[in-house]
């Protein structure tokens, strides 16, 4: 499979969350060239009725996910370990490592180092966000390996309500860090 092979997906509204101010979400993934990872979230609704951050200096920031962002889980196939990057449309980011189910790793990975590009594209009914991640930048295996990916958002309406949007989600509460959540498979990269 060519490495520029883009990935379609629909993202579901966790039963339990769910909000009339989004009409849908999906995403497109694909792995780009010189070991970088692709990913776009396209949200359809009205926006007037949703809280989107405005824009700021691209910078990394925490708590993203108590507001509408939108998130990236990627693990090397059949591996423990992941990374989570959140991408708010604010143009801030997060990037956290575990070594396995919401296990932090000790060392968080070097900011700078794992910076995504995030651009931000709106209209009254759409969306969308871009990110490029540096994949050799989390580590020599990533940007060859097979990857599985859990893609995932959470947005809020204009009252403060959040709805919890994924590929996948498993049983029970909204879980985005859960295995089953990593629903996304990319085959192993040409070398």
């Amino acid at each position: 499979m060519p490495p520029d092979t883009v990935h379609a997906v629909t993202l579901n509204c966790h039963p339990e969350t769910p909000t009339d101010a989004v009409r849908g979400m999906a995403a497109r993934v694909c792995r780009a060239p010189k070991g970088k990872l692709s990913v776009s979230f396209v949200l359809e609704g009205d926006l007037d009725r949703l809280r989107v951050p405005a824009p700021r200096a691209p910078s990394f920031a925490s708590w993203l996910w108590q507001h509408t962002c939108c998130e990236i889980f990627i693990a090397c196939k059949g591996m423990p370990a992941y990374y989570e990057f959140n991408l708010s449309p604010s143009g801030e980011w997060a990037a956290y490592a575990f070594d396995r189910y919401r296990s932090p790793r000790a060392s968080e990975p070097d900011a700078e180092a794992v910076a995504p590009e995030v651009a931000i594209r709106s209209t009254a009914s759409n969306l969308e966000l871009d990110a490029v991640i540096r994949l050799d930048r989390i580590s020599a295996h990533h940007p060859i390996a097979p990857l599985s990916l859990a893609l995932s958002a959470v947005v809020e309406d204009s009252d403060g309500a959040l709805s919890y949007w994924a590929l996948r989600h498993p049983p029970g509460k909204p879980d985005f860090h859960h295995p089953e959540a990593f629903a996304l498979e990319l085959p192993e990269a040409d070398k």
